[in-house]
C-alpha cells in the first residue's frame, strides 16, 4: 500500500503506525463532517422549526450550529492532515498503480468543493445568527413578515445545507474505491496496465521488486 519498508527495523514500524493514525484521523473527521451536516440538515434544522414562536426559530438553530462548528472545524482539520499524510505515503501507488492518481483526483476535487460550501454555508449561518429573532417559517424557509436579506440568505441556504452531506457522502464512496483499489489483485492489475500489460522487462522488474517488498513486509509482521 505505502512505500516498501524495511521487514523488522525501527523505523518500518513506525511508518507503519503512522499510516494507521492517518487513517483514523481521515476517516473519522470525514465521518463526522458527514454525520454533522446530515444530523444539522434533519435535526437541528427541523426541530427549530416545529416551535410554535416563529421569532424564536432563528435563534434556536443558530445556537445549536454554533455550538456544533468547533467540533466540526476540528473534524475537518483532522480529515484533511489524514488526507495528505495519506496521499504523501500512498504516492509510490499514485505513479505505479494505473488508476490510482485519477480517483486522487476526484477525491480532491470533492474535498474543495466540500470545504467551499461548508465555509459559504458559515458564513450565511454567520448572517443569520446576526438577524435576531426575525419571524421566519423555518431555518431555511422565510415567510411573508421575514425581511428581505434574511430571506436571501434562507433561500441560498436551503440548497446548500444538502450539498455540504452530498459531497461529503461522495468523499467516503471515493473513500470505499480506493480502498478496494489496495487490494493484492487490484494492485498487480492497475500496475500491469501502468507498464503497457508488463510488455517490457523494466516493468516486470518493477513489479516484481514491488511484490517482492510487500511479501517480505506481510513475513515480517506474520513472525511477531
Amino acid at each position: 500500500m505505502g512505500m516498501p519498508l524495511r521487514p523488522n527495523t525501527v523505523e518500518g514500524d513506525h511508518m507503519t503506525e503512522r499510516h494507521t493514525a492517518l487513517r483514523s484521523m481521515h476517516d473519522l473527521g470525514l465521518a463526522a463532517w458527514f454525520g454533522g451536516s446530515l444530523m444539522g440538515a434533519f435535526g437541528v434544522n427541523g426541530a427549530a422549526a416545529r416551535m410554535n414562536d416563529s421569532t424564536q426559530r432563528l435563534p434556536m438553530a443558530s445556537a445549536g450550529w454554533a455550538r456544533w462548528t468547533p467540533v466540526n472545524a476540528a473534524a475537518i482539520g483532522a480529515h484533511l492532515a489524514g488526507a495528505v499524510g495519506e496521499l504523501v505515503t500512498e504516492s509510490p501507488r499514485v505513479v505505479a498503480q494505473a488508476g490510482v492518481g485519477r480517483a486522487s483526483t476526484v477525491k480532491t476535487a470533492l474535498t474543495v468543493s466540500a470545504l467551499a460550501v461548508t465555509g459559504y454555508s458559515r458564513l450565511l449561518g454567520m448572517k443569520l445568527e446576526k438577524a435576531g429573532n426575525a419571524p421566519v417559517e423555518g431555518t431555511t424557509e422565510p415567510n411573508g413578515q421575514t425581511p428581505s436579506n434574511v430571506a436571501s440568505c434562507q433561500r441560498q441556504m436551503k440548497a446548500l445545507q444538502w450539498a455540504i452531506p452530498a459531497l461529503t457522502g461522495a468523499l467516503i464512496v471515493v473513500t470505499a474505491y480506493m480502498g478496494e483499489q489496495q487490494k493484492p489483485g487490484e494492485v498487480f492489475r492497475g500496475m500491469l496496465g501502468r507498464v503497457g500489460m508488463a510488455g517490457s522487462p523494466k516493468g516486470i522488474g518493477r513489479i516484481a521488486a514491488m511484490s517482492a517488498a510487500r511479501n517480505r513486509k506481510r513475513m515480517s509482521w506474520s513472525g511477531r
